[in-house]
């Protein structure tokens, strides 16, 4: 989501020395995360508002113009095309090191000052869309130049000051604001600033217009809460004004008429959304009802689409006019001829616009905000707004009826919590005061006594955001800063020590990568989009596809964590050039099921693998490689598998023709290493930076072989050893007397080992015998051993070898 910060100041005012990337941070740290910050002005640098003052046939061209343009610091000529120049007119003059697109197509190039058929030309007039401004300026001849003598500037103006796009666009990560249905638009944002920063929020305030009753029936108030319509008459397609067009085209959204840029601005405005119909094209009543089996509706962007008794439906006397809450119809939506519209401004239930959304294929602005749950107060603000807002734009307009459907009223939410259990909870103690003003700020009303508080939670956080006294503490703690809290280490104990080996090598390697390497892990999503996938690793073929993705374009699980991990660095890059990243984690492909947990459930083929990357300088690319590949050869040694090779067999799609390598454990292949060529780093917003990648399948690793090594606990009191000199049949085994040594232990639990000392063959023994001297070690985990028990324990090891093998001591 994209947000306006000047349109944000409309709500507050942020302190003058707040810098930009500090509101960044603190909003990522507190609330929702800035994914980027994009200066508007930048765009259209070496830019400035010209006027023409004189224009003369060029003498060798027969459709070009020598026009003589003032540009506030001197006056200079301009070789032309445009077909609706005049005297007196104010222009977008691009000067030499602006860039543009030559007809507003191809790759973006700086402007120079060049001759035109024999005459020199100190600059360029503009059409809107060689500058990008096409949607804010439509033209229907190519050669049309950009207008702009409405705007009350003078020459020399920068062209973004002219256009009052000197405004800073900041770009929310989506998935940050998938809890806070109250931040999907401008206002809630701003109220959730002032919080931060304890700054004052203008209020807006909530009336109702004064009509004739409109009939609207709700079927079902649990599915559609409120429905608040309005017949507006006197009104136009004509342009909405400026400001209303450049606030919604800054975001995205492009301008078409008076009526639709209004209902954008206000459900960019308060997150409310809300839609117009043709007034002239709705027969009889209106109503909210759930569709009929069989009923069909062909909706604006021209499907046609069978509806199911689950979709709940804006419809008329002939049948459903708009997919509530996700999209409108054709049949009655805004048309060139229209002059009156039925403005819908309603809330609906956040489970059944999803469900529709997502069984349609329909992701709509609309319903990314509804499916979060608004709240019912909410349209309060939008009415308001709606209203000011078409006042403003149309003088003849006429309010010819109102209804307000509010069957079902959004009932206060309350919570009661002890101080001494947030202390508890929150690590720290804060004071009393310090935690009523947070929840203040937040729009909590707080009342407490010497242990208690009592809250009553807005109405913009109490549909499923805030409603547990958990949810108060991540509130408190994340006003008061995160980074005023003492980290404090967690008390475990292990009771014995458990074997896993996967577990062991995925926990080897991201101390390796994290601690030796000096990388930072990251965690991704699993699922990728298909132009991803396309652009790295250049084949969607045995991917997994999900049935219900969670977003159209990302429905395929991954198959590699390289698309996922060039999605990471570009957006990194955006805080740091140089870096390293890498991730641990499983992917996916579309064979060999297996009924893992329970015989009625088949899961897809999943492996470990193990990606990692080093980002840097582009002149630092040959350097970053070897450091890659030097990762890599020291892998082996400290995961203890067996010894890695490299070679260059078949070239990575991703990777440059030349800094690649195939890695091979044996004679199987287990993974590469290689330099990102530039084209894919580029389709990934890779800009000015070159990335080494390594990817490993880690279930392809062979761990070295190994004994086992039980853990055996160390006595604290001495240890006393015995030596023994034995004289058994030659055939005896050193393993038979072992055995048997072993099970006087188990019998006395003081053997702590047996050592062999050495063996003997000769005269000395007798023919068909050997003599075997070892060594007891001898201890107690209890108390220190007496000679006497020492002397005691080696006698019963000597009567059990006689006893079983036939030992006999060795005379000296």
């Amino acid at each position: 989501m994209k947000l306006s910060l000047s349109w944000i100041k409309d709500y507050i005012s942020l302190p003058d020395d707040l810098p930009l990337h500090q509101l960044a941070r603190d909003l990522t740290i507190s609330t929702v995360e800035v994914e980027g910050m994009t200066h508007l002005s930048s765009q259209f640098e070496h830019m400035v508002l010209g006027v023409v003052q004189e224009i003369q046939a060029h003498p060798n061209a027969d459709r070009l113009w020598l026009c003589l343009t003032d540009i506030g610091s001197e006056v200079i000529e301009i070789v032309c095309g445009g077909t609706n120049l005049r005297k007196g007119m104010k222009v977008a003059v691009a000067l030499p090191g602006a860039k543009l697109r030559w007809h507003g197509e191809g790759e973006l190039i700086e402007l120079t000052r060049a001759k035109v058929r024999g005459i020199v030309s100190n600059g360029m007039i503009c059409s809107s869309s060689e500058i990008g401004l096409f949607d804010l300026f439509p033209f229907t001849s190519e050669a049309t130049i950009m207008d702009l003598s409405d705007f009350d500037c003078t020459a020399g103006t920068s062209l973004a000051k002219t256009l009052d796009l000197e405004d800073i666009i900041l770009e929310i990560d989506n998935k940050s604001l998938t809890n806070r249905p109250d931040l999907w638009g401008h206002y809630g944002v701003a109220r959730e600033i002032a919080a931060i920063y304890s700054l004052k929020l203008l209020e807006l305030s909530a009336c109702k217009p004064v009509a004739p009753n409109l009939q609207v029936t709700l079927h079902d108030p649990s599915v559609s809460p409120r429905y608040i319509g309005l017949r507006l008459d006197g009104l136009s397609t004509a342009q909405a004004p400026y400001h209303i067009r450049s606030r919604i085209w800054r975001l995205g959204l492009r301008p078409l008429n008076g009526i639709v840029d209004i209902t954008n601005y206000v459900m960019l405005a308060t997150g409310q959304p809300t839609h117009a119909f043709d007034a002239d094209y709705l027969k009889g009543n209106t109503q909210v009802r759930f569709a009929s089996e069989g009923e069909r509706l062909l909706l604006l962007n021209g499907t046609d689409i069978d509806l199911t008794s689950t979709d709940l439906v804006i419809a008329d006397d002939e049948g459903p006019i708009a997919l509530a809450g996700v999209m409108g119809g054709k049949r009655d939506s805004i048309l060139p001829q229209t002059e009156r519209i039925f403005l819908e401004i309603a809330c609906f239930e956040a489970k059944g616009v999803r469900r529709t959304s997502s069984r349609v294929g329909l992701r709509t602005e609309a319903a990314t905000r509804y499916e979060k749950g608004i709240d019912p107060e909410r349209c309060d603000l939008a009415l308001t707004l709606a209203v000011e807002l078409f006042y403003g734009s149309y003088p003849d307009l006429t309010l010819a009826g109102f209804t307000d459907n509010y069957p079902l009223s959004q009932q206060d939410k309350c919570l009661t919590l002890s101080f001494s259990w947030l202390t508890r909870r929150l690590g720290k103690e804060i004071p009393r005061e310090t935690i009523a003003a947070i929840l203040d700020r937040l729009g909590f009303k707080v009342s407490y006594d010497e242990d208690t508080v009592n809250l009553v939670i807005p109405s913009w956080r109490g549909t499923g955001d805030v409603s547990i006294p958990e949810d108060i503490i991540e509130e408190i703690a994340r006003i008061h800063g995160f980074d005023n809290f003492t980290p404090q280490p967690i008390s475990i104990i292990f009771e014995k020590p458990v074997n896993q080996r996967k577990m062991d090598l995925d926990r080897e390697i991201r101390e390796y990568l994290a601690f030796r390497c000096g990388m930072n892990e990251i965690y991704t999503y699993p699922w990728v989009s298909d132009s991803l996938i396309n652009t790295v690793i250049g084949t969607t073929e045995g991917m997994f596809s999900l049935i219900a993705p969670p977003s159209p374009e990302e429905r395929l699980l991954r198959s590699s964590l390289i698309p996922s991990l060039c999605k990471a660095v570009a957006q990194n890059l955006h805080h740091s050039d140089s870096f390293r990243l890498f991730e641990s984690a499983k992917v996916f492909f579309d064979r060999d099921y297996q009924s893992v947990f329970d015989s009625r459930e088949f899961l897809p083929h999943q492996e470990n693998h193990v990606v990692a990357s080093l980002v840097g300088s582009l002149d630092q690319a040959g350097l970053l490689f070897r450091e890659g590949k030097g990762v890599v050869e020291a892998l082996p040694r400290y995961l203890h598998v067996e010894s890695l090779t490299m070679n260059q067999l078949q070239k990575p799609p991703w990777a440059d023709d030349f800094l690649w390598l195939n890695v091979f454990s044996g004679d199987e292949s287990v993974g590469n290493v290689g330099l990102l060529t530039r084209r894919v780093a580029l389709a990934c917003g890779i800009k000015n930076a070159a990335v080494v990648i390594m990817e490993l399948k880690l279930d392809s690793l062979k761990p070295l072989p190994s004994r086992s090594n039980p853990y055996t606990m160390i006595s604290e009191f001495p240890q006393s050893s015995s030596d023994l000199s034995l004289i058994v049949d030659r055939v005896v085994k050193w393993r038979e007397i072992t055995d048997v040594i072993y099970s006087v232990r188990d019998q006395a639990g003081l053997l702590r080992d047996v050592i062999f000392i050495e063996e003997y063959q000769g005269p000395q023994v007798g023919a068909g015998k050997k003599s075997i001297t070892l060594r007891l070690v001898i201890g107690s985990f209890h108390k220190t051993l007496t000679s006497g028990e020492i002397e005691a324990f080696s006698n019963s090891v000597t009567r059990e070898l006689a006893k079983h093998l036939g030992a006999e001591l060795r005379s000296q």
